[in-house]
């Protein structure tokens, strides 16, 4: 999983907890937003009634924030990004040996990119650490 917690992402955890009383160690930034994975049975507690604690973390930090189920393994890889990069569409993803590699139409795939690859970075950043493979768009 995560190798590294700097100290942005600590606070960010820190005060997730204190504010959801459910503890996690996953934290990272997408598209300008923060996302914290959850045991799939603590989602709708960290979010809160009427979404009440995902608006007051994202009042606090200044971003929107997700709030989504941790992944088991590999076989999750698929439904993991698309919560991720939520409301983009994709094709299809392929699974190779050390290789997850993202089909997309040309304006998912710019969406995906984001300008000068920033998002393409960043997924490439959290696929490493969740599943320690590559990630391609094609």
């Amino acid at each position: 999983m995560i190798n590294t917690i700097d100290m942005r992402d600590l606070r960010h955890l820190n005060l997730f907890v204190g504010v959801t009383g459910v503890p996690t160690r996953y934290c990272f930034e997408y598209n300008n937003a923060i996302i914290f994975c959850v045991p799939r049975a603590q989602v709708s507690k960290s979010i809160g009634r009427e979404a009440q604690n995902v608006r007051k973390i994202s009042g606090i930090i200044k971003k929107r924030v997700k709030v989504i189920p941790k992944p088991n393994g590999i076989e999750d890889v698929k439904w993991f990004i698309e919560k991720i990069v939520e409301p983009i569409q994709f094709k299809e993803i392929e699974i190779k040996d050390d290789e997850v590699i993202l089909t997309a139409g040309s304006q998912s795939k710019a969406a995906l990119l984001g300008r000068h690859k920033r998002r393409l970075i960043e997924m490439q950043k959290i696929i490493k650490n969740f599943f320690g493979k590559e990630f391609r768009i094609v």
